[in-house]
Formats: C-alpha cells, structure tokens, sequence
C-alpha cells in the first residue's frame, strides 16, 4: 500500500496578514518544519501543494525531496488544492493512497499517523479520519478509488461533508487528545512557535 503525503499550503494567510509558510519556526520556517516532520512519517512519498506567492516560497524555502504542485486556482479555496493535488498524484505518482495533510499544522502527532495508517490497512475501508475527542480532524487517508469524487469538490469546506454523506465509506478512528492546532493568527504563532529549536 504504497501512500503519498499531500501536503496542502496554497492559502493566503489572509488572517495572519503575511505568508505563514514563511514564518520563521525553529531553525526553519513553518512550511519547511511541516515538510520535514511529514517525510518522518510511514509515507513513500511527500507532495506539497502552492498557491498564494508560490514563487517567494519556493525561492526561500528548502522542500528537500518534495514533489512541488502549482494550485493556479488557490482562491477558491481547500477544495482546488485537493483537485490539482490529486489530480498530479494520479498522473504522477506511483501511490495509491493519500495522505492528506494541512500545511498549517506544524504538530500532527507521528504516532497518531502511524495509528491510522495501520488501522487503514487493517479496516479496508476506503478513508480513514481521525476523531479527536469529539471532532474529526486531520490528517485523513484516502483510497484512490475516492479521488475522483475529492477533485469534484468545489470551494472552501474540505471533503468533511462527502464523508458525512457516505458513513459507510468511513473508518473512524478515536483519538484521545486534543487534535493539531492551526496557526492562523498572531496569537497562533506566539502560542505553537517552538522556543529553542524546531
């Protein structure tokens, strides 16, 4: 089961006010620390989805081995960057199973990962979502057989309402902490930034 991290980063920062790919974190920045705690993860492979001043952080940011897709239509919102991101692990990639990870949540637990990597596995059902207490959250694994129905999504709501729709399709699996924070704000940033190194 060969599996690629989609790593989604093609948003504005709109509330943050500057590119929060680029904030500095740790000896790094914030898309950077992302990328690199992502490729730790039991994956094959790590893509990474830009949008929003895809050319600054591509010139200031070291993806290492990450496969860099364009979202031309990042505006819109989630929805374009899982069309474009599946679409090119479709033409691209040799992995069947995705990953799908926010580019904004610099703390996804590797061992939560690995949880729902396995129980995906196990289970054989063709998504796998993470309940956080009382609330799914990311990151979500998904079956090829459901791209094309991700890439027929459109605006900013995610695929959480595909999911609720099709119960059936959904292996759910309880997680007893609190789930990964977003670094949306000033305050996110002071709160989540690391102290010492990254």
């Amino acid at each position: 089961m060969p599996i690629a991290a989609l790593v989604l980063a093609a948003g504005a920062s709109t509330r943050l006010g500057r590119p929060k790919q680029l904030e500095p974190w740790g000896e790094r920045n914030l898309l950077e620390h992302v990328v690199e705690r992502t490729g730790r993860f039991p994956v094959d492979e790590v893509w990474v989805v830009l949008g929003s001043g895809h050319e600054q952080i591509i010139e200031e940011s070291d993806l290492g081995d990450a496969g860099l897709i364009e979202n031309p239509e990042w505006e819109e919102g989630i929805a374009s960057s899982l069309r474009v991101g599946l679409d090119a692990l479709t033409r691209l990639s040799r992995c069947d199973v995705a990953l799908i990870v926010i580019g904004d949540q610099p703390y996804v637990s590797e061992d939560v990962v690995a949880e729902l990597i396995e129980s995906h596995r196990r289970r054989g059902l063709p998504v796998t979502i993470p309940k956080y207490r009382y609330n799914w959250g990311n990151p979500v694994v998904v079956n090829g057989s459901l791209w094309p129905r991700l890439m027929s999504l459109e605006g900013d709501g995610g695929a959480a309402r595909l999911w609720q729709a099709h119960p059936e399709w959904v292996n759910e699996v309880w997680i007893s902490e609190m789930g990964p924070r977003d670094v949306d704000t000033e305050s996110d940033v002071a709160d989540l930034r690391p102290r010492g190194g990254s």
